[in-house]
């Protein structure tokens, strides 16, 4: 699965950090009043927005965004916001999942096939991608946190399926129902996470030269520049050589 700490990697590339934090705080502030809406708002009652408020901590939000954005969803203020999964295919016939929240199904879904479009990809059927990824739980750790050793005893103590330990930093994979408790297992063994957060993980990848991945980047950062949108994965694989000539970039 050499391709997901490759996705990491094309999520922190150079310059393109500042353009995602720009409209970050508005995203997860909407996971987290989803979230607070759907269950308790309380974090230690309610698994989903306990994970929506780490997740925001761990990309440094103010405790104040999140305190109004719990309250935003108790004061019943906030707008209905519908989640809904977009299938579709990059360049080469990569595999590519958006994930949505919206106020106005028509204006995402036109949006979002607008993206597909003008940077050579489209728009499939629901399911016509999913059967390629599963859902899973994912943390990740920086890498002093320990050796490749030290994480896989206390990732097979927690419950997890899988580790994947590099340069990079260690990434944790458990079953998607499974993430709250693995998760809280591993904070007592390993400390607090960089990240912990449901996803896409790919069963199968299509390898992509230097030309299709710019392709497939200029068509992720299209549709992640849209606010309706919270998350978008492909099941791309790379070489090493080709994701430093785009790190480079």
């Amino acid at each position: 699965m050499a391709g997901h700490s490759k996705w990491a990697n094309i999520q922190h590339r150079k310059g393109r950090q500042d353009a995602v934090r720009a409209n970050l705080f508005s995203k997860l502030s909407k996971e987290i009043t989803v979230a607070a809406k759907m269950g308790d708002p309380d974090p230690e009652k309610n698994p989903r927005l306990r994970l929506a408020v780490k997740s925001a901590k761990s990309q440094s939000m103010p405790n104040d965004n999140i305190d109004r954005a719990i309250k935003k969803a108790a004061g019943g203020d906030s707008e209905d916001y519908e989640e809904i999964r977009y299938e579709g295919y990059g360049p080469d016939g990569v595999a590519v999942i958006v994930e949505a929240m919206t106020d106005n199904r028509n204006r995402t879904a036109s949006n979002v096939r607008s993206t597909f479009t003008k940077n050579g990809g489209n728009l499939g059927e629901t399911g016509s991608v999913g059967f390629m990824f599963e859902r899973k739980g994912e943390v990740t750790y920086p890498v002093d946190v320990g050796d490749a050793d030290t994480v896989m005893m206390a990732a097979i103590e927690a419950g997890a399926e899988d580790v994947e330990s590099s340069e990079d930093g260690h990434i944790i994979w458990c079953a998607d129902t499974d993430l709250n408790e693995v998760s809280n297992a591993l904070e007592g063994d390993l400390g607090e996470s960089e990240n912990t957060q449901l996803i896409w993980k790919p069963t199968t990848t299509t390898e992509l030269g230097l030309e299709a991945m710019q392709k497939l980047m200029r068509l992720i950062d299209a549709l992640e520049d849209d606010d309706d949108v919270q998350r978008v994965t492909a099941n791309f694989e790379a070489s090493d050589d080709v994701m430093a000539q785009l790190a480079a970039e």
